[in-house]
Protein backbone atom coordinates (compact mmCIF):
# COMPACT_ATOMS: atom_id res chain seq x y z
CA UNK A 1 0.00 0.00 0.00
CA UNK A 2 2.84 2.28 0.52
CA UNK A 3 2.86 2.56 -3.08
CA UNK A 4 -0.59 3.81 -3.42
CA UNK A 5 -0.70 5.80 -0.41
CA UNK A 6 2.01 7.91 -1.63
CA UNK A 7 0.92 8.56 -5.13
CA UNK A 8 -2.66 9.50 -3.56
CA UNK A 9 -1.32 11.45 -1.12
CA UNK A 10 0.02 13.58 -3.82
CA UNK A 11 -3.63 14.19 -5.03
CA UNK A 12 -5.27 14.28 -1.67
CA UNK A 13 -2.66 16.70 -0.22
CA UNK A 14 -4.81 19.40 -1.90
CA UNK A 15 -8.20 18.80 -0.79
CA UNK A 16 -10.17 21.70 0.80
CA UNK A 17 -13.51 20.57 2.99
CA UNK A 18 -15.92 22.31 0.53
CA UNK A 19 -19.68 20.15 -0.53
CA UNK A 20 -19.41 18.54 -3.82
CA UNK A 21 -21.73 17.38 -6.95
CA UNK A 22 -22.08 14.00 -8.71
CA UNK A 23 -18.91 15.00 -10.91
CA UNK A 24 -15.40 15.97 -10.78
CA UNK A 25 -15.65 17.29 -14.94
CA UNK A 26 -14.36 20.85 -15.43
CA UNK A 27 -16.28 23.53 -17.40
CA UNK A 28 -14.80 24.88 -20.77
CA UNK A 29 -14.40 28.30 -18.06
CA UNK A 30 -12.28 26.80 -15.35
CA UNK A 31 -10.38 24.84 -17.89
CA UNK A 32 -9.55 28.40 -19.31
CA UNK A 33 -8.61 29.69 -16.62
CA UNK A 34 -5.88 26.93 -15.89
CA UNK A 35 -2.38 28.19 -17.68
CA UNK A 36 -0.87 25.67 -20.31
CA UNK A 37 2.58 24.34 -18.63
CA UNK A 38 0.27 22.23 -16.20
CA UNK A 39 2.93 20.16 -13.91
CA UNK A 40 -0.44 18.28 -12.22
CA UNK A 41 -4.01 19.04 -12.14
CA UNK A 42 -6.10 17.63 -9.16
CA UNK A 43 -9.84 17.51 -9.35
CA UNK A 44 -12.07 16.54 -6.49
CA UNK A 45 -15.92 15.53 -6.70
CA UNK A 46 -16.44 16.28 -2.35
CA UNK A 47 -19.85 14.37 -2.56
CA UNK A 48 -18.49 11.40 -3.32
CA UNK A 49 -15.46 12.14 -0.43
CA UNK A 50 -18.19 13.51 2.62
CA UNK A 51 -19.88 10.23 1.89
CA UNK A 52 -16.78 8.29 2.87
CA UNK A 53 -15.73 8.25 6.48
CA UNK A 54 -12.26 6.72 5.35
CA UNK A 55 -12.40 9.81 2.56
CA UNK A 56 -12.48 12.56 5.47
CA UNK A 57 -10.24 10.93 7.91
CA UNK A 58 -7.66 10.66 4.94
CA UNK A 59 -8.16 14.13 4.28
CA UNK A 60 -8.18 15.27 8.39
CA UNK A 61 -4.91 13.66 8.57
CA UNK A 62 -3.27 15.41 5.52
CA UNK A 63 -4.45 18.55 4.70
CA UNK A 64 -1.52 21.40 5.00
CA UNK A 65 -1.61 24.60 7.54
CA UNK A 66 -2.26 26.77 4.77
CA UNK A 67 -5.33 25.07 3.22
CA UNK A 68 -6.95 24.91 6.38
CA UNK A 69 -6.62 28.97 6.34
CA UNK A 70 -7.81 29.12 3.28
CA UNK A 71 -10.85 26.97 4.48
CA UNK A 72 -11.53 29.14 7.16
CA UNK A 73 -11.01 32.37 4.54
CA UNK A 74 -13.82 31.31 2.49
CA UNK A 75 -16.34 30.71 5.23
CA UNK A 76 -15.61 33.90 6.82
CA UNK A 77 -16.10 35.66 3.27
CA UNK A 78 -19.43 34.39 3.40
CA UNK A 79 -19.63 31.30 1.41
CA UNK A 80 -21.54 28.23 2.51
CA UNK A 81 -18.67 26.24 1.51
CA UNK A 82 -20.36 22.69 2.52
CA UNK A 83 -23.58 23.63 0.66
CA UNK A 84 -22.47 25.84 -2.43
CA UNK A 85 -19.48 24.44 -3.95
CA UNK A 86 -19.18 21.42 -6.53
CA UNK A 87 -16.19 20.63 -7.73
CA UNK A 88 -12.52 21.83 -6.42
CA UNK A 89 -9.45 21.87 -8.86
CA UNK A 90 -5.88 22.64 -7.84
CA UNK A 91 -3.42 23.43 -10.33
CA UNK A 92 0.16 22.92 -10.56
CA UNK A 93 1.88 25.26 -13.46
CA UNK A 94 5.19 26.57 -14.30
CA UNK A 95 6.20 30.36 -14.87
CA UNK A 96 9.97 29.98 -15.60
CA UNK A 97 11.97 28.18 -12.92
CA UNK A 98 8.71 28.70 -10.39
CA UNK A 99 5.68 26.22 -10.05
CA UNK A 100 2.57 28.11 -8.95
CA UNK A 101 -0.75 26.44 -7.78
CA UNK A 102 -4.11 28.16 -8.31
CA UNK A 103 -7.55 27.12 -7.23
CA UNK A 104 -10.52 26.52 -9.47
CA UNK A 105 -14.28 26.20 -7.38
CA UNK A 106 -17.38 25.13 -9.45
CA UNK A 107 -21.28 25.14 -7.99
CA UNK A 108 -23.93 27.85 -7.12
CA UNK A 109 -22.30 30.84 -5.60
CA UNK A 110 -24.81 33.42 -3.54
CA UNK A 111 -22.12 36.16 -4.83
CA UNK A 112 -24.01 39.17 -3.90
CA UNK A 113 -23.93 37.71 -0.07
CA UNK A 114 -20.25 37.16 -0.36
CA UNK A 115 -19.56 40.58 -2.01
CA UNK A 116 -21.82 42.11 0.80
CA UNK A 117 -19.70 40.50 3.28
CA UNK A 118 -16.56 41.96 1.87
CA UNK A 119 -18.09 45.36 1.31
CA UNK A 120 -19.31 45.88 5.23
CA UNK A 121 -15.46 44.20 6.21
CA UNK A 122 -14.68 47.20 3.71
CA UNK A 123 -12.15 44.75 2.05
CA UNK A 124 -10.93 46.49 -1.00
CA UNK A 125 -10.61 44.58 -4.46
CA UNK A 126 -7.63 44.87 -6.71
CA UNK A 127 -8.62 45.71 -10.06
CA UNK A 128 -7.52 43.78 -12.93
CA UNK A 129 -9.29 44.58 -16.34
CA UNK A 130 -12.83 43.80 -15.76
CA UNK A 131 -12.22 41.88 -12.63
CA UNK A 132 -12.08 42.11 -8.53
CA UNK A 133 -9.75 40.06 -7.03
CA UNK A 134 -10.42 40.22 -3.12
CA UNK A 135 -7.45 39.79 -0.38
CA UNK A 136 -8.80 36.98 2.04
CA UNK A 137 -7.26 38.30 5.45
CA UNK A 138 -4.14 36.46 7.08
CA UNK A 139 -4.21 33.72 4.80
CA UNK A 140 -2.18 35.19 2.70
CA UNK A 141 -4.88 34.32 -0.43
CA UNK A 142 -7.22 36.11 -3.17
CA UNK A 143 -10.47 34.96 -4.75
CA UNK A 144 -11.84 35.99 -7.72
CA UNK A 145 -15.15 35.16 -9.29
CA UNK A 146 -15.31 34.86 -13.26
CA UNK A 147 -19.09 34.54 -12.81
CA UNK A 148 -21.71 32.73 -10.17
CA UNK A 149 -20.76 29.67 -10.91
CA UNK A 150 -16.70 29.60 -11.26
CA UNK A 151 -14.30 31.38 -8.61
CA UNK A 152 -10.36 31.50 -8.98
CA UNK A 153 -8.63 31.53 -5.65
CA UNK A 154 -4.84 31.62 -4.73
CA UNK A 155 -1.92 33.43 -3.85
CA UNK A 156 -2.02 37.29 -5.88
CA UNK A 157 0.32 35.89 -8.89
CA UNK A 158 -1.32 32.43 -9.47
CA UNK A 159 -4.71 34.38 -9.72
CA UNK A 160 -3.73 36.82 -11.94
CA UNK A 161 -1.82 34.16 -13.63
CA UNK A 162 -5.14 32.21 -13.81
CA UNK A 163 -6.98 35.40 -15.22
CA UNK A 164 -4.40 36.31 -17.96
CA UNK A 165 -5.17 32.36 -19.38
CA UNK A 166 -8.56 32.70 -19.28
CA UNK A 167 -8.61 36.00 -21.08
CA UNK A 168 -6.14 34.84 -23.91
CA UNK A 169 -2.97 36.68 -22.87
CA UNK A 170 -0.96 34.00 -22.22
CA UNK A 171 -2.03 30.34 -23.50
CA UNK A 172 -4.32 27.82 -21.63
CA UNK A 173 -4.84 24.46 -20.60
CA UNK A 174 -7.11 23.91 -23.72
CA UNK A 175 -4.13 24.37 -25.57
CA UNK A 176 -2.19 21.71 -24.04
CA UNK A 177 -3.49 18.64 -26.28
CA UNK A 178 -1.57 15.88 -24.19
CA UNK A 179 -3.27 16.97 -21.19
CA UNK A 180 -6.59 17.16 -22.80
CA UNK A 181 -6.38 13.99 -24.50
CA UNK A 182 -5.44 12.10 -20.97
CA UNK A 183 -8.26 14.03 -19.32
CA UNK A 184 -11.08 12.23 -21.14
CA UNK A 185 -10.11 8.73 -19.42
CA UNK A 186 -10.48 10.13 -16.02
CA UNK A 187 -13.03 12.82 -15.54
CA UNK A 188 -15.46 10.60 -14.61
CA UNK A 189 -13.86 9.36 -11.48
CA UNK A 190 -14.53 10.85 -8.32
CA UNK A 191 -10.99 12.38 -7.35
CA UNK A 192 -8.38 12.61 -10.67
CA UNK A 193 -5.08 13.61 -11.37
CA UNK A 194 -3.13 14.52 -14.64
CA UNK A 195 0.93 14.77 -14.40
CA UNK A 196 3.26 16.18 -17.09
CA UNK A 197 6.43 14.44 -17.70
CA UNK A 198 8.27 16.36 -14.53
CA UNK A 199 5.54 16.19 -12.65
CA UNK A 200 5.56 12.16 -13.40
CA UNK A 201 9.31 12.01 -12.47
CA UNK A 202 9.28 13.47 -9.15
CA UNK A 203 5.72 11.27 -8.43
CA UNK A 204 7.54 8.35 -9.22
CA UNK A 205 11.14 8.77 -7.53
CA UNK A 206 8.44 9.60 -4.10
CA UNK A 207 6.81 6.46 -4.65
CA UNK A 208 9.81 4.56 -5.27
CA UNK A 209 12.06 5.72 -2.17
CA UNK A 210 14.92 3.79 -1.95
CA UNK A 211 14.44 2.42 -5.45
CA UNK A 212 14.63 5.95 -6.80
CA UNK A 213 18.40 5.39 -6.28
CA UNK A 214 19.04 2.25 -7.97
CA UNK A 215 20.40 2.94 -11.74
CA UNK A 216 17.57 1.01 -13.40
CA UNK A 217 15.52 3.97 -12.49
CA UNK A 218 18.42 6.60 -14.09
CA UNK A 219 17.51 4.76 -17.11
CA UNK A 220 13.54 5.01 -17.37
CA UNK A 221 13.17 8.16 -15.84
CA UNK A 222 13.66 10.18 -18.98
CA UNK A 223 11.42 7.90 -20.99
CA UNK A 224 8.19 8.92 -18.76
CA UNK A 225 5.60 10.91 -20.42
CA UNK A 226 3.01 11.48 -17.92
CA UNK A 227 0.72 9.99 -15.42
CA UNK A 228 -2.71 9.75 -14.17
CA UNK A 229 -3.89 8.25 -11.38
CA UNK A 230 -7.78 7.78 -10.14
CA UNK A 231 -9.34 7.43 -6.68
CA UNK A 232 -12.86 6.08 -6.11
CA UNK A 233 -15.26 5.88 -2.72
CA UNK A 234 -17.78 3.59 -4.07
CA UNK A 235 -18.25 0.35 -2.69
CA UNK A 236 -14.67 0.12 -0.98
CA UNK A 237 -11.56 2.44 -1.51
CA UNK A 238 -10.09 1.73 -5.42
CA UNK A 239 -6.64 3.48 -6.43
CA UNK A 240 -5.49 3.32 -10.02
CA UNK A 241 -2.56 4.90 -11.41
CA UNK A 242 -0.89 4.87 -14.69
CA UNK A 243 2.53 6.18 -16.18
CA UNK A 244 3.23 6.39 -20.09
CA UNK A 245 6.18 5.37 -21.04
CA UNK A 246 8.34 5.90 -24.77
CA UNK A 247 7.86 2.42 -25.31
CA UNK A 248 7.06 -1.55 -24.02
CA UNK A 249 10.45 -2.56 -22.31
CA UNK A 250 10.80 0.87 -19.95
CA UNK A 251 7.24 0.05 -19.00
CA UNK A 252 8.71 -2.95 -17.89
CA UNK A 253 11.57 -2.09 -16.30
CA UNK A 254 9.62 0.32 -14.37
CA UNK A 255 6.91 -2.45 -13.41
CA UNK A 256 9.81 -4.58 -12.14
CA UNK A 257 11.49 -2.14 -9.92
CA UNK A 258 8.01 -1.50 -8.73
CA UNK A 259 7.14 -4.96 -8.30
CA UNK A 260 10.61 -5.49 -6.29
CA UNK A 261 9.39 -2.84 -4.01
CA UNK A 262 5.75 -4.38 -2.84
CA UNK A 263 8.16 -7.27 -2.37
CA UNK A 264 10.38 -5.72 0.18
CA UNK A 265 7.88 -3.87 1.99
CA UNK A 266 5.87 -7.06 2.13
CA UNK A 267 8.57 -8.87 4.55
CA UNK A 268 8.13 -5.63 7.08
CA UNK A 269 5.40 -4.27 8.86
CA UNK A 270 2.29 -5.59 10.75
CA UNK A 271 -0.32 -8.12 9.42
CA UNK A 272 -2.36 -5.31 7.99
CA UNK A 273 0.05 -3.88 5.95
CA UNK A 274 1.34 -7.15 4.42
CA UNK A 275 -2.22 -7.66 3.78
CA UNK A 276 -2.30 -3.96 2.09
CA UNK A 277 0.85 -4.84 -0.10
CA UNK A 278 -0.46 -8.21 -1.13
CA UNK A 279 -3.32 -5.80 -2.21
CA UNK A 280 -1.24 -3.59 -4.68
CA UNK A 281 -1.24 -4.91 -7.90
CA UNK A 282 1.76 -3.83 -10.49
CA UNK A 283 1.51 -4.30 -14.28
CA UNK A 284 2.90 -3.29 -17.49
CA UNK A 285 0.72 -3.45 -20.69
CA UNK A 286 1.50 -1.01 -23.88
CA UNK A 287 3.93 0.97 -22.66
CA UNK A 288 1.68 1.99 -19.75
CA UNK A 289 3.36 0.94 -16.24
CA UNK A 290 -0.35 0.25 -14.02
CA UNK A 291 -0.36 0.00 -10.55
CA UNK A 292 -4.17 -0.51 -8.54
CA UNK A 293 -5.19 -1.14 -4.72
CA UNK A 294 -8.51 -2.30 -3.69
CA UNK A 295 -9.53 -2.59 0.15
CA UNK A 296 -13.16 -1.80 2.38
CA UNK A 297 -12.84 1.49 4.04
CA UNK A 298 -12.31 -0.20 6.76
CA UNK A 299 -9.20 -2.01 5.99
CA UNK A 300 -8.49 1.33 4.94
CA UNK A 301 -9.06 3.42 7.83
CA UNK A 302 -6.98 1.06 9.68
CA UNK A 303 -3.90 1.50 7.61
CA UNK A 304 -4.25 5.38 8.81
CA UNK A 305 -3.35 4.63 12.02
CA UNK A 306 -0.42 1.98 11.13
CA UNK A 307 2.95 3.11 11.65
CA UNK A 308 3.41 2.17 7.57
CA UNK A 309 0.92 5.50 6.89
CA UNK A 310 2.89 7.82 9.49
CA UNK A 311 5.80 6.66 7.46
CA UNK A 312 4.53 7.80 3.98
CA UNK A 313 3.37 11.54 5.26
CA UNK A 314 6.32 12.67 6.59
Amino acid sequence: MKIAARAVLLGVVGLLAVGGARASQLSSDAKAAIPKDVQQLIVVDYRAMQGSSAAMNLKARIMPPELTRLETALRNSGMKVDRDADTLAFAAFRTGQQVHTVGIAQGQFNTASILGTFAKNKTKPLVLRNYNIYPMGAAGMSVVFLNQTTMIFGDASAVRAGLDSRDGITENMLQNGDMMNEMNVVDSRAIWSLLDQKGTQTMMRSVLGEAAALTDYDSVKNRMRSSRYTLDFANGIHFNMAVVMSDTMTAATAAALMKGVVLMKQVQGSTMEKTAMTETQVDSSAGTLQVSYASSEGQFSDLLNSPLFQQVVK
